[in-house]
């Protein structure tokens, strides 16, 4: 209410919210609850907890972190307390495949019969394919490479 105290009056918004005036003034100056204060204490301990995780922990294992360090405190006390200071953890990324084999093509003949050796450069060149995922989509990378040197020529 306070930082909408410049844009309505304190008695219209006790009027709307439908509370007392006096019991919102007494409010300020009452002290916190026993429940507000806990929240407070685990509160940095959850902070603790998610920074010493690089920040990696969601509230599953930061209750268990809690728990082992010998604090009492529910699963959906650790979540409320995470989501108020807007931690998350991180999820796995899912896999994705970005090739299939036909089944119905025959697979490709080996021909250096698993020799990965030359005698001399430019004698026997390899390649490869991989990805590297990126925020716009994925990027395709190729290499060719001299078996003899261990050289990418292209």
């Amino acid at each position: 209410m306070r930082s909408h105290q410049r844009t309505f009056a304190i008695e219209t918004q006790c009027r709307v919210l439908g509370i007392s005036v006096s019991g919102f003034y007494a409010s300020r100056s009452r002290a916190l609850s026993a429940r507000a204060r806990r929240d407070s204490e685990l509160r940095q301990k959850v902070l603790t907890s998610h920074e010493s995780s690089h920040g990696t922990y969601g509230a599953p294992r930061v209750h268990a972190d809690l728990q082992a360090a010998g604090e009492r405190v529910g699963r959906k006390r650790v979540a409320r307390l995470m989501r108020q200071a807007g931690l998350c953890g991180v999820s796995p990324r899912s896999y994705i495949s970005t090739t299939t084999r036909d089944r119905s093509e025959p697979l490709a003949r080996d021909l250096v019969k698993r020799n990965f050796t030359a005698d001399a450069p430019n004698k026997l060149w390899v390649s490869d394919i991989t990805y590297v995922p990126t925020w716009e989509g994925f990027l395709y990378l190729a290499i060719v490479l001299d078996v003899f040197s261990r050289r990418i020529v292209g």
